[in-house]
């Protein structure tokens, strides 16, 4: 599914974001990428979305290099790949239908298929009553199922979530979880970069710890291991 092979990025010729990373994320997998700040999790996130190059290596996902595809295939890449950020990023003047029908629009969906998909999602992350509502009129939790709804409409077969509890309550943040557990039932590849302790520990998911750009611990039902 997702494979880095002796991957480095360095900025500046002197600042090593990552350094000689090698990984394999399977199909179905749900990560959790720890670690302090500067630890190289943004970089780690930025080259699997081709936003940035390797200095050194090369990344696969789903057995394409991505490392030799051009920038004009890109957005094509982008479309197996989506991602839930921190700040929520909804258009302020579409309303939650309209957010999530966008993501379709974009990538040139029918609009039968708009449709039938949007209700589908909204309804997953919990939100059919809120269709016809703008961001502003919604609680943080419920910009970021909106968000995700988006990020799942054109069913990525991987998601990444960028801090995606990092500006919420504790409780609203659990309520998120389940939300990312149900998709990952659902075979959709989860990539979590977090700093909440209290998460990881709790839900025992693999567990990819970077140091200073280098991975210092992959384990199986692990724990966050910071204090951070």
């Amino acid at each position: 599914m997702i494979q880095f092979k002796n991957v480095s990025k360095t900025y500046n010729k002197t600042n090593q974001a990552l350094i000689n990373i090698n990984l394999e994320i399977n199909k179905g997998d749900f990560i959790f990428l720890v670690g302090p700040s500067g630890a190289g999790k943004s970089t780690f996130i930025k080259l699997l979305l081709k936003e940035e190059e390797p200095t050194e290596g090369n990344i696969f996902v789903e057995h394409q290099d991505i490392t030799k595809i051009s920038r004009r295939k890109t957005p094509y890449l982008r479309r197996n790949i989506s991602v839930v950020f921190q700040d929520f990023r909804l258009l302020p003047n579409k309303t939650v239908y309209e957010n999530i029908a966008f993501a379709m629009e974009v990538i040139e969906a029918s609009s039968r298929e708009i449709r039938r998909q949007v209700p589908m999602v909204l309804g997953m992350v919990g939100l059919s009553d809120k269709a016809k509502q703008y961001p502003h009129e919604l609680s943080g939790g419920e910009r970021q199922r909106v968000s995700i709804a988006r990020a799942i409409v054109n069913n990525p077969s991987i998601l990444i979530a960028d801090e995606p509890t990092g500006n919420l309550d504790p409780e609203t943040a659990w309520e998120i979880m389940k939300v990312l557990k149900q998709i990952n039932r659902r075979g959709t590849t989860v990539v979590m970069a977090t700093h909440a302790k209290d998460i990881v520990d709790t839900m025992q998911q693999r567990v990819i710890a970077l140091e200073k750009g280098r991975i210092v611990r992959d384990q199986h039902k692990g724990a966050y291991g910071y204090e951070d």
